[in-house]
């Protein structure tokens, strides 16, 4: 299994999702939102191994101006 973090909620997935299969499966947008393992961002193709623990974290955009 694979941990997903994201603010105070923790999910489990199967271990040999991509990122972006993980995030869909949790509700989250893999567009919006940002994948970390050990501190180095993961991509959203990137496979998710037995054991894995992620952190997600939505990307914030302002208006310029």
């Amino acid at each position: 299994m694979v941990r997903l973090i994201y603010r105070n909620q923790v999910f489990e997935v199967p271990a040999g999702l991509t990122v972006r299969e993980a995030m869909k499966q949790v509700g989250l947008n893999p567009e919006i939102t940002l994948a970390v393992r050990e501190g180095k961002l993961l991509h959203e193709n990137t496979v998710l191994q037995d054991g894995d623990e992620v952190r997600l974290v939505a990307v914030i955009s302002g208006g310029g101006g």
